[in-house]
């Protein structure tokens, strides 16, 4: 998603430690999948629709439903950007998808009253504290939307939604971007050492005084919360506060079937940037960046989604949005412990897709998306 300039924070390094070693075991998974599934949004129509992979390419995609959505929101701001394709886990492995999507739409008229557009400010101040959720069992038949909220009330949005499978908690972590407001630190009569933070203190909630939250918003963070089955959710936490710079767009890749090795990539919305950070001790462990803590992939981009190449796991690709020119573009990486990210051939990936997912599909998903949509 795009933050207007006058919320923009000033760029501050991002702490990080060391790069991860390169020598750390992935495990094989095995595949099964013979195609891939895009789930996108276009820029000016904020509603879910389809790309079917041609064949086992994940490089060549083709539109399906004749271009028409798949999937429209039916309440909320009525509409969806940002849609996640989430692969059900544990017991729902292989048997269950949603799509977890943003609540905005930013050309609707948020005040009937004066009929006027919503703007980023607003968006961002005073935007939906929910997520759309479908759920399938077969990729084709999706259930009628519904609207959770999974933030409280004193955010200011929630953007661009994902879940992954939680081994370790047995659910499912699900992750957004939120706004808060910065407060001062109360007055101490005791000398702390500097440098010296204290997140819990220093970041606090729009004030009940503020309901229509005017004041000085903080750095975005990364929330998120649990869920087993997309209806309850944990309260929300923050994942990753990497203040003063904020970030957006978090997606996880997970790099092998251990639930130990992961890849994330996150949007430096301070500067507008995509980085990728790796961990071999779990979600929760400890995160850094290869190449050091300066390291990026591209800037000027965001709506990172990453998916494992079906028939090489030891291969990625990864969606970069373009946001101000022609949308997502593809990058490859053989070698997923490193940052070497580069452009793939785009000679028959679609453009104009904006911040979605992929996920690779079996035989009988891939053969029942055709013969509905194709």
């Amino acid at each position: 998603m795009k933050f207007p300039a006058i919320f923009l924070t000033a760029l501050a390094g991002l702490a990080s430690a060391s790069p991860i070693s390169s020598s750390y075991p992935l495990q094989p998974r095995q595949s099964g999948k013979v195609g891939y599934l895009n789930a996108f949004f276009f820029g000016a129509e904020p509603k879910v629709y389809f790309d079917l992979s041609n064949g086992n390419n994940p490089l060549s995609f083709s539109i399906l439903n004749g271009g028409q959505p798949i999937l429209t929101a039916t309440s909320g701001t009525g509409g969806v950007r940002d849609p996640n394709l989430v692969l059900g886990g544990g017991a729902e492995e292989g048997q269950k998808w949603y799509i977890l999507g943003t609540d905005l739409d930013i050309a609707k008229a948020r005040h009937s009253s004066i009929k006027r557009r919503t703007t980023w400010n607003d968006a961002q101040r005073t935007g939906s504290l929910s997520i759309f959720i479908w759920e399938s069992t077969d990729l084709v038949n999706w259930g009628t939307d519904r609207l959770v909220k999974v933030e409280n009330d004193e955010a200011g949005m929630v953007w661009a939604p994902e879940a992954i499978w939680d081994p370790e908690a047995g659910q499912y972590l699900v992750h957004w971007a939120s706004k808060f407001v910065r407060t001062p630190l109360p007055l101490l009569h005791f000398r702390l050492p500097q440098p010296f933070y204290l997140p819990e203190l220093t970041q606090s909630q729009y004030p009940a005084t503020d309901p229509s939250h005017t004041g000085a918003p903080t750095n975005t963070v990364i929330r998120y919360a649990h869920t087993a089955d997309f209806k309850t959710f944990t309260g929300p936490k923050t994942l990753i506060d990497y203040a003063p710079t904020s970030i957006i767009d978090l997606n996880i890749l997970p790099l092998d079937s251990s639930g130990q090795n992961y890849g994330r990539f996150i949007k430096n919305e301070s500067s507008p940037r995509v980085f990728y950070e790796t961990s071999s001790t779990g979600l929760f462990g400890t995160w850094s960046r290869p190449g050091g803590p300066d390291s990026i992939i591209r800037e000027g981009t965001e709506g990172p989604t990453s998916y494992l190449d079906n028939e090489d796991p030891s291969r990625a690709y990864l969606l970069l949005d373009y946001y101000g020119s022609d949308g997502y573009r593809p990058f490859a990486n053989g070698d997923l412990t490193t940052n070497g990210w580069t452009e793939a051939d785009r000679t028959s990936f679609p453009t104009m897709r904006r911040h979605g997912s992929v996920i690779g599909i079996g035989q009988r998903e891939y053969d029942a998306l055709r013969a509905r949509y194709a």
